[in-house]
């Protein structure tokens, strides 16, 4: 239940702030906003001993009036260079993503797709980056319950039409 509580935290404090509860499955946690409406799948980072300036987080969301589904976004525990080098590996699969400021992404949807695959055969995920003063960083994530969290949160978005 500790590691549980700052992903509920983070969800109800964070911009991405949902009304609605789709349940936490293991590391992972899954929110509905009726009103916007979207719906995202969430987890905090492992915790490290390296310097962080933000509590990091992966998520993937969905957003059907905009017909997007499946999107991932990572805030990362520093502020990243302006060429940051941000390398996702899942399991035994590598992609190079794109970022700015705290935030990384895939570069499309077909990216996203891919990630999301290789997430949903994975156990664990770590992003790599550089931030601002030049230096390395790593933040991980357990990928346990993140496909049922991914599939709550395409279903609870499913319910709002």
């Amino acid at each position: 239940m500790r590691r549980l509580l700052p992903l509920i935290l983070l969800a109800l404090a964070s911009p991405l702030a949902a009304r609605d509860s789709l349940g936490v499955f293991g590391q992972w946690g899954a929110f509905r906003d009726p009103d916007v409406p979207r719906c995202y799948a969430i987890a905090m980072a492992e915790p490290s001993r390296e310097r962080r300036s933000f509590d990091p987080y992966a998520s993937v969301g969905t957003w059907p009036d905009r017909r997007i589904r499946g999107q991932l976004h990572f805030h990362v525990s520093r502020e990243l260079a302006d060429a940051p080098r941000l390398r996702l590996v899942v399991g035994g699969s590598s992609f190079e993503l794109t970022g700015g400021g705290s935030d990384a992404w895939a570069a499309d949807a077909g990216q996203d797709a891919a990630i999301l695959a290789a997430m949903r055969a994975g156990s664990r995920m770590t992003l790599s980056a550089t931030d601002s003063a030049g230096r390395r960083f790593t933040d991980s994530y357990r990928l346990e319950g993140a496909a049922t969290a991914i599939d709550a949160a395409v279903v609870g978005c499913a319910r709002t039409r």
